[in-house]
């Protein structure tokens, strides 16, 4: 979470979700009319929640073929 989209939350919370789909653009511009105070936490909840998806992932195992990829007669 950068400090440009903190700050853009803070400002006007739709915009600053604007790349994370249809779904969480809604929802904070909904909070957002509710009330201001609403749609920022949502926005920076939403926004959080991406940060931190992206700094766990899970380990990518190799995967091995099988020992019959193939048939031999």
């Amino acid at each position: 979470m950068s400090l440009f989209r903190v700050i853009l939350s803070i400002i006007f919370p739709p915009l600053a979700v604007l790349d994370k789909g249809c779904g969480s653009v809604l929802i904070v511009l909904l909070l957002t009319l509710a009330g201001w105070i609403p749609g920022v936490i949502g926005a920076l909840v939403i926004l959080n929640k991406d940060s931190r998806e992206r700094e766990y992932q899970e380990p990518t195992y190799p995967t091995y073929p099988s020992k019959r990829t193939r048939c031999d007669y």
